[in-house]
């Protein structure tokens, strides 16, 4: 049973998934390649159900000079910064398990989940950020950001950017599930914000959270481990990135609103959930 966890979560790198920007006008999709059925994206179901004063701020925002060009700078110098992390942790989770498994010391745990030794996994995120390969210099400052999030409290890294869905009619992509300080295993969102942290990033939080309990339902549907805890980590332009952490009560919390939200977005829209492409 333990085993077969750990290798639920690593078929989820393997894509079945097929994300589709194009199709519906309405937004991001997901297209399961082997049923042929269709899932919201859950950033797309967080947009739609997010309170009126946050879109009414949004479109305010679009509407100003420039906006598009400041919102599509700002997409690219996140991508840029998810792209160093994920290279680092992949990495790094290949050395310690390669490490591990030669000094035998590659065990499974109560939970499921396979661990190195924190010494070695501590190794080979360091050896991880020695290879790190630069990015845009308007980026830079976020990447190292999170490279030096990672290395200060990561201590075993489970899975990397996979993809998961979940019978509620919702889809996406979640950046890591870790251990932190020796507890885990835990979702980690990544995000970026050139802004001053101020009461807009705590409006911004409430979907953040909410994205947590979604991708922490998709997990437990999927493989049947149940994180016991949620972590969003904002990087900024400089200095070290800020955490909220969300304790296993406040995930449910997240996991039960995003539920409720899911509801309203079909409901309000008139959508089959798992509808067929045309």
């Amino acid at each position: 049973m333990t085993i077969d966890k750990q290798d639920k979560l690593a078929a989820l790198r393997h894509k079945t998934l097929e994300r589709d920007d194009i199709s519906d006008p309405g937004g991001r999709i997901y297209k399961n390649r082997e049923t042929g059925e269709i899932y919201f994206s859950v950033t797309r179901i967080l947009s739609a159900t997010s309170d009126e004063q946050s879109k009414k701020r949004l479109e305010n925002w679009l509407s100003r000079p420039g906006s598009a060009e400041s919102r599509d700078m700002a997409a690219k110098r996140g991508t840029a910064a998810h792209w160093s992390a994920e290279k680092m942790l992949k990495l790094s989770q290949r050395l310690a398990r390669s490490a591990a498994n030669k000094r035998n010391c590659y065990k499974l745990g109560e939970d499921g989940l396979y661990r190195a030794p924190k010494a070695v996994v501590k190794w080979s995120l360091e050896k991880a950020i020695q290879s790190a390969q630069p990015v845009a210099w308007s980026a830079s400052g976020f990447a190292r950001g999170l490279r030096g999030w990672v290395l200060d409290h990561c201590t075993a890294v489970h899975a990397v950017e996979f993809s998961g869905y979940h019978p509620g009619g919702f889809a996406g992509s979640c950046d890591c599930l870790v251990d932190i300080g020796g507890t885990g295993p835990v979702i980690v969102d990544f995000k970026t914000t050139g802004k001053s942290l101020h009461a807009d990033m705590e409006m911004s939080l409430i979907n953040y959270r909410d994205q947590c309990g979604a991708y922490s339902l998709m997990l437990k549907h999927l493989t049947g481990i149940e994180p016991t805890a949620g972590a969003i980590v904002t990087a900024r332009r400089s200095g070290e990135p800020v955490t909220t952490m969300l304790n296993r009560e406040e995930l449910t919390a997240a996991e039960n609103r995003f539920l409720e939200r899911c509801e309203r977005f079909f409901d309000e829209l008139h959508i089959e959930r798992h509808s067929k492409p045309l």
